[in-house]
């Protein structure tokens, strides 16, 4: 981890839709949850909710339409229907390549999800760089999901790192939203379909299309800054 000026350095990932491609099989399981019970939610919706926590999730899509305790049964119907989909996860070109390039320049690399732990094991097999992590972060390590700063907290904290002297590299609006509640720039990569535009507007400091494209540009990146700070 990046020491300069006695200072330590680190970089948090997200993982669905920035590191692996996810986000429209989440989608899917969504979709399929809402409708076994008795919801129809269009994808695009679904997919605009993807980032957030599955209560709030499901909150934020369903309101006050559905009964409260169908909560519960309604995340575990899309935890089972996206379990079928594991065997199908592949990790974005560029991803495990850039997280050892910032382990190998100095930056502590933490995963920051909110994925259950058995997800997150499946995660972070696809992955392939727990050789270059120092930590890594599940739904048990928050109380409340983004775009509340909760999972970022907790991913500093395993870290040994602070806001001030970390990039978080994310895909959503609500990755942004819930790193600038730490005051913690952001990158954002559009590989999980959220657009460019909305990106910036939601406050990236940065914007690469991703995992690959943001390691070609490492040097002139924030990264690469961060890197270089005295």
């Amino acid at each position: 981890m990046a020491q300069l000026d006695n200072r330590r350095y680190g970089v948090l990932f997200d993982v669905d839709g920035t590191l692996v491609d996810s986000n429209y099989l989440h989608t899917l399981a969504w979709w399929q949850a809402f409708r076994r019970r008795g919801h129809d939610v269009p994808m695009a919706s679904i997919h605009r909710a993807v980032g957030m926590g599955g209560r709030r999730l499901i909150a934020h899509l369903l309101g006050d339409q559905r009964p409260a305790e169908q909560d519960q049964l309604l995340e575990e119907t899309h935890a089972a229907v996206f379990s079928t989909f594991w065997p199908s996860l592949r990790r974005f070109d560029g991803a495990r390549e850039l997280v050892r390039r910032c382990a190998e320049t100095g930056l502590g690399a933490v995963l920051a999800t909110s994925a259950r732990e058995e997800e997150l094991q499946v995660l972070r097999q696809v992955i392939d760089a727990d050789s270059w992590l120092e930590a890594a972060t599940s739904s048990s390590d928050a109380k409340r999901s983004k775009p509340a700063p909760d999972i970022l907290e907790a991913a500093l904290k395993s870290g040994g790192l602070q806001a001030a002297d970390t990039v978080f590299v994310g895909d959503t609006v609500w990755d942004i939203q819930a790193a600038a509640a730490l005051q913690m720039p952001t990158i954002a990569l559009t590989c999980g379909g959220t657009s460019e535009a909305e990106l910036r507007e939601a406050g990236a400091v940065e914007i690469y299309a991703g995992p690959k494209a943001l390691l070609d540009a490492f040097d002139s990146s924030r990264l690469g800054r961060l890197t270089r700070r005295t």
